[in-house]
């Protein structure tokens, strides 16, 4: 079969194929397809996450709910002609919509890696590592031992199940932080001390959590091996290696070269971000710890402005995130759960992910002489996977890791666990004493006296 531009050797560079035989844009009804599927999720999306806020629960949740309602679990069984027309099962047209998704994903992790504030892990210290170490071990331990037995209940294929166990105590031991951050500031508890440690430990979380799916992925493509591994981590290293040495500086020369222009400085920021996780999905690594990783060079580095990022914010998290999980949710067939097995798998992963997050959480507080609320407190803001989770559970589906039973189980524990969270931590934190300190912090940061309980005050 041959191939516009290219000569009788059988190369041809991007000036043969763009100039001397262009590639046709994309065909008239593609397009359409594809815009009418962005409009309509984007729309759907908006309103039910509206819808959702209202009702007190997370955004993502009405965001999630757009795609569940267009894809197979309703829409698609309801009316199938419409469904194969609007989303059809060809790979071109899905992967127009998966491109936004993706750079969505990476525009919003690099988000997050801007908006972490290292120097409030480093106040914490000790207390914010031992929670978090503790609050991740645990549960990953946990979902690696249950899943072996968990992929012989769903008949996930002997040589597969190594893998889906990895992946699922990478699943189990992640955080949200805009989750935890968001919930934090509805409820008033940012000033507190067990907020700020829930923060804290979140943020150490995902950090870990990045370099693990990594790892995960990279043997995934690789095969489960020692030298697959080794390879792993030593690409890791050398992406923190050079982060270090070269990232930094450079990061701070194009941030300086922009300053003064909010326009230039977040364009640079977005292009960074995009360019780093194109260097580490070049390395076998996964293309969101790189966006995360130089999230956290720009926002560390002395010469970027984090009010800078609210036009960025704005575009990622008024569109182009809302359009992803929309696009996540259509991958959702909640069906699945009528039958027996994968109903019960998705309660016992959901009760250990729950259970293994506390207890965890619990142990890390208690070591560090927090009481017995305090640590309880921290269990249930931690406890919060949302959006991290939703991602973690696209990257499986991308791998392969994960089918839609499996995925649909994993979105499942994001949306439960981020719905529970705000109840039980207000619940925890009612019982817990806000002291002198924690009152003149608020008092700092708001600039208005408070006397009394956050609650009252947060009225």
């Amino acid at each position: 079969m041959g191939f516009p531009g290219v000569g009788a050797g059988g190369t041809a560079t991007a000036g043969d194929v763009f100039a001397a035989a262009p590639v046709a844009p994309i065909a008239a009804h593609p397009l359409l397809v594809f815009l009418l599927q962005v409009g309509l999720l984007l729309l759907l999306a908006i309103l039910l996450g509206r819808v959702a806020a209202r009702c007190g629960l997370p955004a993502i949740v009405g965001e999630l709910g757009a795609g569940v309602l267009l894809g197979p679990s309703l829409f698609g069984w309801l009316a199938p002609g419409v469904t194969a027309w609007l989303l059809p099962a060809d790979p071109a047209q899905v992967h127009l919509l998966d491109a936004v998704g993706q750079l969505a994903v990476l525009l919003l992790v690099g988000l997050t890696g801007i908006e972490m504030d290292l120097r409030m892990i480093r106040r914490r210290g000790a207390t914010a590592l031992r929670v978090s170490l503790a609050g991740l071990l645990v549960p990953l331990a946990l979902g690696i031992g249950l899943g072996h037995p968990l992929a012989g209940m769903l008949g996930i294929g002997a040589s597969d199940r190594q893998m889906f166990a990895l992946f699922l105590g990478v699943a189990m031991c992640v955080s949200a932080i805009p989750v935890i951050a968001k919930t934090l500031m509805d409820m008033n508890l940012m000033h507190r001390d067990v907020g700020q440690l829930t923060l804290a430990a979140g943020m150490i979380d995902d950090t870990f959590g990045w370099l693990m799916l990594s790892v995960v992925s990279a043997m995934t493509v690789g095969g489960l091996s020692a030298g697959v591994f080794g390879h792993a981590i030593g690409s890791l290293l050398l992406v923190l290696v050079l982060a270090v040495l070269l990232g930094r500086p450079l990061v701070r020369r194009a941030l300086r070269l922009c300053k003064g222009s909010e326009e230039r400085t977040v364009s640079a920021a977005a292009a960074m971000i995009v360019l780093a996780a194109a260097g580490t999905q070049a390395l076998g690594l996964e293309a969101v710890f790189g966006a995360y990783l130089c999230g956290m060079l720009i926002g560390s580095s002395g010469e970027f402005d984090r009010s800078r990022t609210a036009s960025l914010r704005m575009v990622v998290l008024a569109v182009l995130a809302p359009v992803f999980f929309a696009t996540a949710g259509l991958r959702i067939d909640l069906r699945a759960l009528a039958e027996p097995a994968v109903l019960g798998a998705a309660l016992i992963v959901l009760a250990v992910a729950i259970v293994g997050k506390f207890v965890g959480a619990y142990i890390g507080a208690r070591l560090s002489r927090l009481s017995r609320w305090e640590a309880l407190a921290l269990g249930a803001g931690m406890n919060a996977r949302g959006v991290i989770e939703v991602i973690v559970a696209m990257v499986g589906l991308r791998l392969g890791i994960l089918d839609t039973r499996t995925y649909t189980i994993v979105v499942l524990v994001a949306v439960v666990t981020s719905v529970m969270a705000p109840p039980l931590l207000k619940a925890a934190m009612k019982r817990i004493d806000c002291t002198r300190e924690e009152e003149l912090r608020l008092t700092e940061w708001r600039g208005t006296p408070v006397r009394g309980s956050p609650e009252r005050a947060g009225r």
